[in-house]
């Protein structure tokens, strides 16, 4: 009996010590999926939208067929953006005019500076990204990408 009270010990203080290693690692909300279809689903808008996860992966890329197959790799491009710099592409750009060094972003090959891409955070853990291309101008895709955003309680800044 004894030796069973010593295992079940030595048991319980293991799974004690793993639940503590665990909760020691980072918890971060993830953005899948089904989320990203109710991204789409929430845009107010006829355009390409692109739905990144926080590690730049493309969850999701569609495109209305009223506009042009470019917006499709335009709004991946405006995920991207956001998600790299933790900035909603239309603030990059502007910064882009105003700041000679800030304009050489221009330079590297994934970034488009165009308005239509914002990271999307869940409380202050950036989750991924939304970029929207085609919507009728840079301010439309921006407005578009905000209001699916907001749908889910997401943001665009921590």
């Amino acid at each position: 009996m004894s030796r069973f009270f010593s295992c079940l010990t030595v048991t319980l203080l293991g799974a004690t010590l793993l639940g503590q290693a665990q909760a020691a690692l980072p918890q971060h909300p993830d953005l899948d999926l089904d989320a990203a279809h109710r991204l789409a689903q929430a845009a107010p808008c006829s355009a390409a939208l692109a739905v990144l996860d926080r590690s730049g992966q493309l969850i999701l890329l569609q495109r209305d067929t009223r506009v042009g197959p470019h917006n499709a790799e335009a709004a991946r491009r405006k995920a991207f953006t956001a998600l790299s710099t933790r900035t909603p592409s239309q603030a990059l750009a502007e910064r882009a005019r105003q700041n000679p060094d800030a304009a050489n972003l221009v330079t590297l090959p994934e970034l488009l500076l165009l308005s239509g891409g914002i990271p999307l955070y869940e409380g202050d853990q950036l989750v991924g990204a939304l970029g929207i291309a085609g919507a009728g101008g840079g301010g439309a895709d921006e407005r578009c990408a905000l209001a699916a955003a907001e749908h889910l309680n997401l943001t665009s800044h921590p």
